[in-house]
Formats: structure tokens, sequence, C-alpha cells
């Protein structure tokens, strides 16, 4: 029982690290100091995909259900797993791919911009 909640809530951090990895830098637009953990997260996330770099979450999900007597990860990894073809068509991952970098990138973009426009308001 232990493990298996383990488990879960290593699942649930994960889905809200991989939210973080797209969306912290709009988050960045209110608190601007968070920044640097985004650019963290987003190089992390950014190269587990790139490099297929094993995640300590996904050994630690799959260490714990394994211990819960039940299945550990695809060795395709969490986000197969859990969102390619559940909340997207496993077509579609070139696309999603992509917007996933259009978002992050519109939110620095967006963050630059603000930050400007602070300086210019602050310095009147």
């Amino acid at each position: 029982m232990v493990y298996r909640l383990l488990a879960d809530a290593t699942a649930v951090v994960h889905f809200a690290f991989v939210a973080y990895v797209v969306m912290g830098g709009f988050l960045a637009w209110r608190w601007p100091r968070t920044i640097w953990l985004h650019l963290l997260a987003f190089g992390w996330g950014f190269g587990t995909v790139l490099f297929s770099v094993d995640c300590p979450l996904r050994s630690l999900e799959n260490w714990a259900r394994h211990r819960a007597g039940e299945a550990g990860l695809p060795p395709s990894g969490f986000i197969d797993h859990y969102i390619t073809g559940v909340l997207y068509p496993r077509s579609a991952l070139t696309e999603v791919r992509v917007l996933v970098v259009i978002c992050v990138v519109v939110s620095w973009v967006g963050l630059y911009l603000l930050s400007r426009r602070r300086a210019v308001t602050s310095g009147s």
C-alpha cells in the first residue's frame, strides 16, 4: 500500500514537473525571479527528451511500482505512457513538441518585454 501511494505521488509530481516545463515561463511574468528555476527545469526536461536521459522520477516510480507488485513504466518513459496517446494522438507528437517549444519561447519573450516595460516605468 505504501509503495503504491509513493508511486502515485511520484506520478503526480512528474505531471506537475511536465506542466511547469511547459507553462513555468508564464509564472515568471508574475514572479520574475522564478525564471531561473524554469530555465533549469526546461533544460532538464528538454535534455531528457533529446538525449534519452533517464529521469530520476521515472526510476523512483518504477521502483515503487515494482515493490507494490505492479508493472513499471515502459522503457519509452513517463510522457509516452501517461500523456502521448492519452491527451493527444501519437500521430501528433511532432506538432505537440513544436507547440511546447512555441509556448516556452512566447513565455520567455513575454517576460523579456514585461521586464523592459517595468524598467521603463520604474525609471520614469
